[in-house]
């Protein structure tokens, strides 16, 4: 009889405290929150419908004091779903939670349909008028925001069209985001070894691919394929349903291409993203290295998918939730006693949740909540030397929304591509101080090939998922709905060239890309890892050549959030991601990593 595996792990108990949002699912404040936006938008539509889209339009005053009432309202009709979003996130199984989810954002869908206006009348204001307002002084604080409102005028439909959107939206993409959110947080994994049977969730069958036992890794792959084919049915049909609603919008937006939309929310141009996934892509030799020495470290006649994450040695300690807290502490201390203070802050005042639990979203994730408030980290802790480096990212994550809502509401969030950016260096420092703590060849070795598989699968995978995505999303318009079959060759054929003849992808791998998020959430996000973990490269050779003085310029980097654009805020450390080279610095030095390793490896 298969049995249902115990999810436990040393952050047993260490659930998030959402009281400084709402006391609770049943608080009357929620309620109270949503009925108050809707009277302060119906309003704010009275105030200022008609006043925008003016011949020479708006006064300075007039418009200060109409983003200064959109900022505060925005964030009062945001927090009470984003509160249903956490605690649905935490407990995806529970219906209570799925209703409240339901509930915030049915009523949030209600009183934006009196807000859609402003943006299509400020869209509408003469060229000339426009460029006199973003540049009036007491217009400031929103120049970005008003600027980047303007970027995406060819794409907004009428205020009609665009209500109806907001309203089908609820019932279309986000019903089948949630439908993933919660068929996956649900599938069980047949998991057979040594004539025990357990029945695990994604999440920890994952954690088995990480085990120094092959034929473990080898039972885990087994039974997550198994798990992703007997949901695949449904999981097909809803990336069919996202990718056609995607081709859908970018067709009714007159966007050309599938990640024109996304390139403009990033504010990057296709021939930056290009440049860097073609760069990456000249570097697979790197990969093609680094899995020889590892299949020769590991003495296997053959290395196949399941293996890449096998520990070298699996005698080195795992890391418990105290030393871990404690570890990833002191990095950001070392760096920056202020920022060092602030992740205490999400410890103390429990701010992250990293128990397991039935029924919880699987990966990790910082969500900035409201500038009122504070950010809140899941993450799901198995007691991993390679959770250390998931718990030192989500915080860097949490450090840059801590320190960008000064900007405000309406601009502390950032493009994707610089959203990782702090996540990433925070990684590093970790990174470093874990080197330090224990310098002997063998665990430097351990530390440094875990770094360099984290690399790969920040920047190469990360740009095979992006031309996965490109492919599925040509083949869908193209060639209509895929099967599960169509879309598992369209998976391995980008699988193919990271991987060259060095890793032996297995049959069941073609259904990997079943439990994948992003794709569903976010299409087009992945590139922006790639984007942020090589932008990090660079900035922490910076930051060994600069020392203590490049501290409060990278401190002042995240606390400007969105409210500038990223080459802009990057060229104050002298960054140029414009130039087609620049990748070039960060795939050279995961190139002299692997170096590092096969020296090191010679040694040992």
């Amino acid at each position: 009889m298969i049995q249902h595996a115990q999810e436990t792990s040393s952050a047993d108990g260490v659930s998030w405290d959402l009281d400084d949002l709402y006391s609770g699912p049943d608080d009357p404040q929620i309620d109270r929150d949503l009925d108050g936006a809707l009277n302060r938008a119906k309003a704010f539509e009275s105030v200022y419908r008609g006043k925008i889209d003016t011949d020479g339009g708006p006064e300075p005053a007039l418009l200060l004091a109409a983003l200064t009432e959109l900022e505060g309202l925005s964030e009062q009709m945001d927090r009470p779903s984003v509160y249903a979003g956490l605690l649905h996130a935490a407990k995806t199984d529970d219906p209570r939670r799925g209703a409240l989810l339901a509930h915030t954002r049915e009523r949030w869908t209600a009183i934006n349909k009196h807000l859609i206006f402003f943006d299509l009348e400020w869209v509408k204001v003469p060229d000339d008028a426009a460029t006199g307002l973003i540049a009036a002084p007491a217009l400031a604080r929103y120049r970005h925001y008003l600027d980047r409102k303007r970027a995406w005028r060819p794409h907004y439909l009428s205020e009609p069209e665009e209500k109806v959107l907001e309203e089908k939206a609820v019932t279309g993409r986000a019903a089948f985001v949630r439908l993933f959110d919660e068929t996956c947080a649900t599938i069980r994994c047949p998991f057979e070894h040594e004539g025990r049977g357990e029945s695990l969730s994604i999440q920890q069958i994952l954690a088995r691919l990480y085990d120094a036992d092959r034929a473990v890794r080898q039972a885990a792959a087994a039974g997550l394929t198994e798990g992703l084919r007997d949901n695949s049915r449904l999981l097909t049909f809803i990336f069919n349903t996202v990718v056609l609603d995607h081709k859908s919008d970018c067709e009714m937006r007159h966007f050309v291409g599938p990640m024109d939309s996304r390139h403009l929310a990033n504010e990057v141009g296709d021939d930056v993203v290009e440049a860097l996934m073609t760069a990456a892509e000249r570097h697979h030799a790197t990969v093609h290295r680094y899995y020889r020495l590892k299949q020769r470290l590991l003495r296997l006649d053959v290395l196949y998918d399941y293996d890449r994450y096998a520990p070298l040695f699996p005698d080195l300690p795992g890391c418990d939730w105290p030393t871990a807290r404690r570890i990833v502490e002191e990095s950001y201390e070392r760096f920056s006693p202020w920022a060092g203070g602030i992740i205490r802050e999400f410890f103390e005042a429990r701010w992250i949740d990293a128990e397991l639990r039935p029924g919880k979203r699987g990966g990790a994730f910082s969500s900035g909540a409201v500038p009122s408030v504070h950010p809140y980290i899941l993450m799901n802790y198995t007691d991993r030397l390679r959770d250390v480096m998931t718990l030192a990212h989500e915080l860097g994550h949490g450090l840059h929304q801590y320190l960008s809502r000064a900007v405000g509401y309406l601009q502390c969030g950032t493009p994707l591509t610089t959203a990782e950016m702090a996540s990433v260096f925070g990684e590093m420092l970790t990174f470093q101080r874990l080197l330090e703590l224990d310098p002997s060849p063998r665990t430097r070795l351990a530390l440094l090939c875990g770094k360099i598989e984290d690399g790969f699968a920040t920047v190469f995978r990360q740009v095979v998922l992006t031309r996965f995505e490109q492919a599925l999303h040509r083949a869908r318009r193209e060639q209509g709905e895929q099967s599960a079959e169509q879309i598992n060759a369209l998976w391995l054929s980008a699988n193919r060239p990271m991987h060259g003849d060095v890793v032996q992808l297995t049959e069941g791998y073609a259904w990997w890309w079943l439990y994948i998020g992003h794709f569903i959430r976010s299409p087009f996000y992945c590139y922006a890892y790639a984007f942020g973990e090589l932008l990090v490269l660079a900035l922490v050779q910076k930051f060994k050549q600069e020392g203590p003085s490049f501290v409060p310029k990278y401190l002042d980097l995240l606390g400007s959030g969105g409210s500038d654009a990223p080459h802009r805020l990057l060229a104050r450390l002298d960054v140029d991601v414009t130039d087609p080279g620049f990748w070039e610095l960060g795939l050279r030095l995961l190139g002299e990593m692997v170096t590092e390793a096969e020296q090191i490896a010679d040694q040992v």
